[in-house]
């Protein structure tokens, strides 16, 4: 599910069940971000995917990257591979306006 900035990282406080994703590359994650997320690298093929195979499905993700592209196309990977609440950032963190670290 595509939610807006504001409602995804309410969302996400109000979540007890809750677990951040982050799918951007090394590079970006130096950058800065959403303080609590795991990262996991989209661009890592098999790992990427191993990875996701190996999260509690019991779990609900907020997942983001840069522009809210790769964190889409995760979400739908994850949906595929048996997760049923996934979120995904719109705008990414080009648009966070919310804390990092």
């Amino acid at each position: 599910m595509d939610l807006q900035q504001d409602q995804w990282w309410n969302d996400f406080q109000n979540d007890e069940n809750a677990v951040i994703l982050d799918v951007r590359t090394e590079d970006e994650v130096s950058e800065g971000t959403i303080p609590g997320a795991i990262h996991h690298d989209f661009y890592q093929g098999q790992d990427f995917l191993n990875a996701l195979e190996n999260l509690d499905k019991s779990k609900n993700y907020y997942v983001y990257c840069r522009s809210g592209n790769r964190s889409g196309q995760t979400c739908l990977l994850m949906n595929q591979l048996g997760f049923e609440n996934t979120f995904n950032l719109i705008g990414g963190m080009n648009e966070w306006q919310g804390p990092t670290v």
